[in-house]
């Protein structure tokens, strides 16, 4: 039997429907292929930063922290496209022989004591002449002794018309009336908790040890006192760094555990500043809950001059006068590559693998602190000059491959975010070659954060706001003192005896590091 016409036709429109409704069927599991194509690309994309992320923070617990390269600057030809792989013997042997080997002779300032290794008069019988020649020396420190300290006040009677009178020999001075330790021992627990990173209860251990029964509460206390009694000396030094025209500003964390109006786990802020003629600097750090802007205005207030900073937008405020010119951190700037190198993954031994990004940029970053090295001894004068005409071009180069990198590389990757944060802060990273007084990184104020920061990995935290700012203040005489070649433990042992009896602004002056006499 024929189908009819009619039935045939109807056929022929369900077929075409059919094939429409496959068309759109196809399109649209075409369209969730690409779009799951494109969000397992977004994720793979993902997996390759967190993976750098994990590198990286597998290197910092793991790996090696310092950032320096021997051979940054020199390795890639003129034309940076290949590394260089091998370092000769001779080179090797050369650099040896001119760094000259064995140790160092004891230091000629350290107190000497003789001891004379006798002949007996049975050996040296008949000789004609005798003499000491110096065969051995050797280092000898004492452990601490503990004693105790008796005031002994001589008082004297008069009789007078009757009257019976007694007069007494004045005491010396102590900057903390009523208290059971010395000068000496008050001096000693500073230097050994904020110079060499001993925690209050370590130390309680240490003097107990030695016949010293002090609770750590009670040096808590004593820190917090004359941390009040040297807060002019504090002020004095900060007066000083603002009048001059060249400072350094960073900021680190302290948790502080009883800051009103902030949780436990809250950071908190220790802001430090070293500043001043390069004979009389000084840092000062000082204590503040918050990082807002308002802090270094308030710090810094009425500055002029040059404040090398890193790329923290805090100091904006301070930066953005037209008498402050801001100067960047060349440290900052590569530590972003280097982290982008620990974050990478491991290509060693493969063939034909391209030069690095990173690698690339760290050469061209280690060109400039080679240059920053060779130049270290010369005045500022010659500084500038050298830098005009070898810094200058280095400089040029790099914002050249710079700004050809940074859109050929993800902005979220390591290295991207370390070729966007020298474009963005590249007119301060480049402030340092208008000034031979200026520095290629902030790395003075940076040495001086480092000596917290490693006590901050031994005691934690500090308990109240009290004990933060005590911490600032004894901080700023321990780096004060070693910024100007003073022992430490020398140094506060001189300030606690004078400072009871410094009364003016003059006498107070007198004991700023620059200007105190260790050998009254």
């Amino acid at each position: 039997m024929q189908n009819s016409p009619n039935s045939q036709t109807k056929t022929d429109s369900s077929l075409v429907e059919l094939l429409a409704e496959n068309h759109i069927f196809i399109e649209q599991q075409s369209d969730i292929i690409e779009k799951k194509s494109v969000v397992i690309a977004e994720q793979k994309q993902r997996i390759v930063i967190l993976e750098e992320y994990l590198r990286l923070e597998r290197a910092r617990l793991y790996g090696k922290s310092s950032e320096k390269n021997p051979a940054q600057g020199e390795i890639f030809n003129e034309a940076e496209v290949e590394a260089e792989e091998n370092v000769s013997a001779e080179t090797n042997s050369d650099a040896l022989k001119k760094k000259g080997g064995g140790r160092k002779g004891l230091s000629k300032s350290l107190p000497r004591e003789q001891l004379h290794i006798n002949l007996s008069d049975e050996e040296k019988a008949g000789a004609i002449d005798t003499f000491y020649t110096v065969v051995k020396e050797e280092l000898d420190i004492q452990p601490a002794v503990v004693r105790v300290i008796e005031h002994l006040q001589e008082k004297a009677v008069f009789v007078e018309g009757g009257k019976r009178s007694i007069k007494s020999a004045p005491l010396p001075r102590h900057p903390l009336n009523q208290c059971i330790a010395s000068v000496s021992l008050l001096a000693y627990i500073i230097v050994a908790k904020y110079c060499d990173a001993l925690p209050l209860y370590r130390l309680e251990k240490i003097l107990a040890r030695y016949g010293g029964e002090i609770s750590r509460t009670s040096m808590a206390n004593w820190m917090i006192r004359l941390a009040e009694q040297l807060q002019p000396i504090v002020n004095l030094m900060r007066e000083h760094q603002l009048q001059y025209d060249y400072i350094n500003l960073d900021e680190t964390r302290i948790q502080v555990l009883k800051e009103p109006d902030k949780s436990v786990n809250s950071d908190k802020w220790m802001w430090v500043s070293r500043g001043g003629p390069p004979d009389k600097s000084c840092v000062v750090f000082e204590y503040d809950p918050s990082r807002a802007k308002a802090v270094p205005l308030r710090l810094y207030d009425g500055f002029i001059g040059y404040c090398q900073v890193d790329g923290y937008a805090g100091y904006n405020a301070i930066c953005q006068s037209n008498e402050v010119t801001r100067v960047g951190c060349w440290d900052h700037a590569r530590r972003k590559f280097t982290d982008a190198k620990k974050a990478a993954a491991n290509q060693k031994g493969k063939k034909d693998r391209q030069v690095a990004k990173y690698d690339i940029a760290l050469s061209k970053i280690g060109k400039l602190y080679k240059i920053e090295r060779e130049i270290k001894s010369l005045s500022q004068e010659e500084k500038y000059t050298a830098r005009q005409i070898r810094s200058i071009p280095v400089l040029q180069d790099l914002k050249v491959w710079l700004d050809a990198n940074v859109e050929k590389i993800d902005k979220k990757s390591k290295t991207g975010e370390a070729i966007r944060y020298a474009i963005n802060q590249w007119s301060t990273l480049t402030t340092y070659c208008n000034d031979g007084r200026l520095n290629i990184s902030n790395i003075e104020v940076e040495r001086a954060i480092r000596p917290f920061a490693q006590g901050r990995r031994a005691w934690l935290f500090a308990d109240t706001p009290k004990g933060a700012k005590a911490s600032a203040v004894l901080y700023s005489m321990i780096e004060s003192a070693k910024t100007n070649d003073l022992e430490p433990y020398a140094y506060l042992l001189a300030l606690l005896k004078r400072l009871p009896y410094a009364e003016t602004v003059e006498e107070i002056e007198a004991l700023l590091p620059w200007n105190v006499d260790l050998q009254k």
